[in-house]
């Protein structure tokens, strides 16, 4: 897989996810097995450039390369300026956000609800791919709604424009994250243009990834939410789709401590109260449907210091680690409940 003069290491990428994919995430699922990653959404908004929450999302140091930074926003000036801001911040790769489903991002035609207009996605496109020379990739959706679907001509609009990759969500904005990602027309996609398609949406294992691959026959595919408190997915797709086999489920023990570097990595990077407050999530993903994780979680989430839940949080894989020496997963309704509040 390559994007302009970019070779990746493989074909599996970590999708874009804001409030999720940020540096210490990127770098962990690099570590595992992941080819690339592209960071979470950065605003085309200059006014909001030097937030606290916009400079750490625009922070690449130590980064594998291809750095590549997703901007989002509506103006074409506007979001060519910002690309060519972060090129000169380190981004190797400038990517287009026109996927984002959520309500405060298409309130402000970004993100998807740009599919609803698309003579501004080709002036966008355009706009972007001209005012950078590194490649520009594009992150979009079958369309805005169910039944006007306009992907196709929306992939020849980038072709065309000279986007360098393009990324498919198999739904659309109406669909948000609900029922099963459709990949028909990635596959249509595919056969139609000449340039590098990724399929995204539901790729949640080994066998699944194999799937979309040949069900779409796109050249990568993009995992998001399945890798969230699962960073060694990657490493799982990667060993299956070379050798066919699985890999057993990794040791309680590798876990603990994979995870404890991730939340120094989260508390170094945030600082003391952020850190505290969204490294939560993160132990709410890897703990999800393990034995007694529900009351673990619970009383996690009243922890006050990063010191505090660090020490909870290893108490409870040593505890997990006397039941059983690999993960094993239980049915965790409760679980399963509390973190779809979390998304």
């Amino acid at each position: 897989m390559r994007i302009g003069p970019y070779q990746l290491a493989n074909n599996l990428i970590v999708a874009p996810m804001a409030g999720v994919t940020d540096k210490p995430f990127r770098q962990l699922c690099k570590r595992f097995g992941a080819g690339h990653a592209v960071s979470e959404m950065i605003t085309a908004d200059q006014s909001l450039r030097l937030t606290k929450k916009t400079l750490r999302r625009a922070d690449f140091d130590g980064e594998l390369a291809p750095v590549s930074v997703q901007i989002a926003g509506s103006d074409p000036a506007q979001l060519a300026e910002a690309a060519r801001y972060q090129v000169d911040n380190g981004a190797q790769i400038v990517d287009i956000n026109m996927g984002c489903p959520a309500k405060k991002v298409c309130n402000k035609l970004a993100g998807s609800a740009l599919l609803q207009h698309e003579q501004l996605v080709g002036e966008i496109l355009e706009a972007v791919v001209k005012a950078v020379d590194v490649p520009v990739t594009l992150k979009t959706r079958l369309g805005f709604r169910n039944g006007e679907e306009n992907i196709l001509r929306v992939a020849r609009m980038a072709e065309d424009a000279g986007i360098a990759a393009l990324a498919i969500h198999g739904r659309t904005r109406e669909d948000m994250y609900n029922g099963d990602a459709r990949y028909a027309l990635i596959r249509e996609v595919k056969a139609s243009v000449a340039m590098p398609i990724i399929a995204n949406g539901d790729i949640d294992s080994p066998l699944k990834a194999r799937e979309v691959l040949a069900t779409t026959g796109a050249d990568a595919i993009m995992v998001g939410r399945a890798a969230q408190g699962r960073p060694w997915l990657f490493g799982e797709i990667a060993h299956f789709l070379a050798t066919g086999e699985t890999l057993p489920a990794p040791r309680v023990a590798e876990i603990s401590e994979v995870l404890l570097e991730h939340l120094d990595a989260l508390y170094s990077h945030y600082g003391e109260y952020s850190g505290c407050r969204i490294a939560r999530k993160h132990i709410a993903w890897y703990t999800k449907g393990l034995s007694g994780s529900n009351p673990f979680r619970q009383a996690m989430y009243r922890l006050e210091t990063t010191a505090e839940q660090r020490e909870e949080t290893r108490a409870y894989f040593a505890r997990l680690g006397q039941e059983s020496e690999r993960l094993r997963y239980v049915d965790d309704v409760a679980a399963d409940q509390e973190q779809s509040g979390e998304a």
